[in-house]
């Protein structure tokens, strides 16, 4: 029988990527996806037009219930990590279509974001990671399934790990800070290098918070959708769909490919804008954390305190090795793209 896919966000930036690799790698599949509307599922028609798709928005429960249902894989991207009514609609409906005998297989978005709980809570932003903020999704996998109930995302997760049954296989993906770009049809742009750029064209100058020692793990996007990939396939292995240390409670993968210091990325952008001819000179300036959260800029919170999360799992349980280029080698793209999109030229220097 034909895989029977449900994917949402397919319109977004990785679950464009995702299903444009799952649909390059297995266009036998039956594809169906959740988009706002006929209007916005347009141009991912023109280029699939064997796909299915289902509309509405994320509380729309009845329409999320009933695909989940009919589904053998879901894959819950669109706005994943925070909209609780879309998660347990699906979980819902997973559940109801579902038994021991076949299960469903719920692979779901978070982020890393949830690992930057300490800092917000003590109110520690551009320090350096400390020790037991490093997590690695084997070794630690108790910590990470136990963290507090106010780590951002957290209250989602739950309900995904509570959604595991003899019926329903869950497994969640909580990548890092995503780069490059996407292979998706409609939405090709990262969030958080992006806005960082627009913001040092905004300010003048390339923000960092505080002393500049925060870190966050990095993976590009090539990279992530083929993750998605392998966990589909995994769904699809007798020798791995019954594994619980890929799907169940321990089913928790980080995507590392490697680290970064929003101080660096703030360097290295001050530097591209200026040797392109968009700044007069390279400048960076330390602010603190409350004005950039101020501006209400994507991601502008998520600057100046750390998310370390080690990828051993994918590594170790099915093959993941991340080849595409390191964030360094893509910042000079990124700040081509968004001061076009801002309408400078070279020889625009205006802040």
């Amino acid at each position: 029988m034909t895989t029977k896919v449900f994917l949402t966000g397919a319109t977004g930036f990785i679950g464009g990527a995702v299903f444009a690799q799952l649909y390059d790698a297995h266009p036998d599949y039956d594809f169906t996806l959740f988009v706002r509307n006929e209007e916005r599922g347009k141009p991912i028609s023109a280029r699939y037009p064997d796909v299915k798709f289902v509309y509405g928005n994320l509380s729309d429960s009845t329409v999320l219930e009933k695909a989940a249902a009919e589904a053998d894989i879901v894959i819950h991207t669109a706005n994943s990590a925070d909209d609780d009514s879309s998660a347990r609609a699906i979980a819902k409906g997973i559940a109801a279509g579902h038994t021991a005998e076949k299960p469903g297989y719920w692979i779901h978005l978070s982020g890393t974001g949830i690992l930057t709980w300490y800092d917000f809570e003590h109110d520690r932003y551009g320090e350096s990671p400390i020790p037991e903020q490093t997590y690695n999704d084997v070794k630690d996998i108790d910590r990470i399934l136990n963290l507090p109930d106010n780590a951002p995302h957290r209250n989602i997760d739950k309900i995904v790990q509570a959604a595991n049954s003899d019926a329903v296989k869950t497994l969640i993906i909580s990548p890092p800070t995503i780069y490059g770009t996407g292979r998706g049809t409609v939405n090709t742009r990262s969030v958080q290098v992006p806005s960082l750029v627009l913001a040092s064209f905004q300010f003048g100058y390339a923000p960092i918070v505080g002393t500049g020692k925060t870190e966050w793990d990095n993976v590009h996007i090539d990279d992530l959708a083929d993750l998605f990939a392998k966990f589909v396939e995994a769904s699809q292995n007798p020798s791995k769909r019954d594994n619980p240390e890929i799907f169940g409670r321990n089913g928790y993968f980080f995507a590392r490919q490697s680290f970064h210091k929003w101080s660096d990325v703030a360097t290295w952008i001050a530097e591209e804008a200026s040797r392109r001819g968009y700044a007069p000179e390279p400048v960076t300036k330390s602010v603190p954390q409350k004005e950039l959260t101020q501006t209400r800029l994507l991601s502008a919170g998520t600057w100046g305190a750390n998310s370390k999360g080690e990828a051993e799992r994918a590594k170790k349980y099915l093959g993941w090795e991340p080849k595409a280029a390191a964030l360094r080698d893509t910042i000079g793209e990124v700040v081509e793209r968004e001061a076009k999109s801002l309408g400078l030229t070279p020889s625009d220097t205006r802040a």
